[in-house]
């Protein structure tokens, strides 16, 4: 049995730089044509010349014969300048702009405090068209990490919507039933990313028979309700989610510590696991529009035209990958996938 689909896109993807990009960017590249590249690097991707100058770094490290299209995005800082915004938006190298809530999650120091400081910001945005990618979690160290989600939806989205609501914003890496309500009920301008380790594991999976510092992410993994609740609106032919792996590699020793970085890679294996996740469902006739247009369509981009194949056929995932100057341990290591890209 095979698959046949226009070749697909990851609208979130974390690529990291320098030495990690010869890794991270054959992974991303052997399946998807293009990528929504995240900009919590460090430093930061700041301004447009920032996004260019790693965009020449990543592309240095496409393998030969591949067309693979880095797609930019910008960190929403209290220091971003109008100009910033402008600049980007002349260009076909940015394609949005990333609010990190500061101290949220990895190499996210440098964001805001407090939103309405960048209201004039996001005001810009929503003059000239540029997207708004939200890390959607409060910070305050009185909210419990399962429920940071739900109360950033009711606290912070639903005012940077009422304020803006020409702006187009996708709400990343959804993992909560609240979520799935809220963008389903939203207007058209609002939509969200799934990720594959979303779709398979709940808390469970993490905590269950000891720490599991493999299946640590953020926003961490929820009740089986909430997974369930993502498995319906991914495989519901609903065009306002689509895929973001949220692909994060980190070096085992820096995953397997006392405060284990947060993170799941998974750039090699999602789309095997995808296929598998919508298959269960009985879903395959929908993968293709979730994977390959209702992203490129809400970004205002074309479509692909090449194509790719999935095959059902048995892989197995390796206990762990070559990373940099140590290892890193992928998606469902040491197990057998059913599908293989």
């Amino acid at each position: 049995m095979q698959l046949t689909i226009i070749q697909p896109d990851d609208f979130h993807v974390h690529l990291r730089d320098n030495e990690a990009l010869a890794v991270t960017v054959p992974s991303t590249a052997q399946h998807f044509a293009r990528a929504l590249v995240m900009p919590n690097v460090k430093p930061p991707i700041i301004t447009h010349q920032h996004a260019v100058e790693y965009r020449q770094r990543i592309i240095a490290k496409v393998p030969t014969g591949n067309h693979f299209q880095p797609l930019m995005s910008l960190y929403l800082t209290e220091e971003t300048k109008a100009h910033d915004i402008e600049e980007a938006k002349k260009n076909d190298v940015v394609h949005a702009v990333k609010y990190y809530p500061a101290g949220a999650t990895t190499h996210s120091q440098w964001g805001v405090t407090n939103i309405e400081k960048a209201f004039p910001i996001l005001e810009v945005m929503e003059k000239v068209n540029l997207p708004l990618l939200i890390h959607g979690e409060v910070v305050d160290p009185t909210v419990d990490v399962f429920d940071r989600e739900a109360i950033f939806i009711e606290q912070e989205l639903t005012k940077i919507m009422r304020h803006f609501p020409a702006l187009r914003i996708v709400l990343e890496h959804i993992t909560t039933k609240q979520a799935v309500d809220f963008v389903t009920s939203a207007p058209a301008t609002l939509a969200a990313t799934i990720t594959v380790h979303h779709l398979l594991y709940n808390r469970n999976a993490l905590l269950v028979g000891g720490i599991k510092p493999h299946y640590y992410c953020l926003p961490i993994l929820k009740r089986e309700i909430h997974r369930q609740a993502l498995v319906k609106a991914a495989t519901s032919g609903n065009s306002k989610f689509f895929l973001g792996t949220d692909s994060a590699p980190h070096a085992k020793k820096t995953k397997e510590n006392a405060c284990g970085c947060a993170g799941i890679f998974s750039a090699p294996y999602a789309l095997a696991l995808y296929a598998h996740v919508f298959e269960q469902e009985n879903a395959l006739n929908k993968l293709e529009a979730f994977a390959s247009w209702y992203g490129a369509d809400f970004y205002q981009l074309p479509r692909n035209t090449g194509k790719m194949i999935l095959i059902k056929q048995e892989q197995v995932v390796p206990l762990e990958l070559s990373f940099v100057d140590d290892v890193l341990v992928p998606i469902a290591a040491g197990e057998k996938l059913e599908w293989s890209a």
